[in-house]
């Protein structure tokens, strides 16, 4: 969907694995998407932009392909 110059990766934090897509060449450009929405809200706008930069365009916590995120509510509202 973000054609070939970007890659998908996860990073693993001590909580979740956090899911992004990444590419392109320069400065660092970071598109944090809002609620509802995913990362893939930027897939028309960030190959162009990878012209000049390298766009990361990451799900925060609770949104997209997150690990962890029913755990983390499950613990959350039983401690309540």
């Amino acid at each position: 969907m973000f054609g070939n110059s970007f890659k998908n990766a996860q990073i693993k934090t001590s909580g979740a694995e956090i899911n992004l897509v990444h590419g392109g060449s320069g400065s660092p450009l970071l598109l944090l998407h809002g609620y509802p929405q995913t990362h893939v809200m930027w897939h028309k706008v960030a190959p162009r932009l990878a012209n000049n930069f390298h766009v990361i365009c990451p799900d925060p916590r609770g949104y997209g392909d997150i690990s962890n995120v029913y755990n983390e509510l499950n613990r959350f509202f039983s401690n309540g």
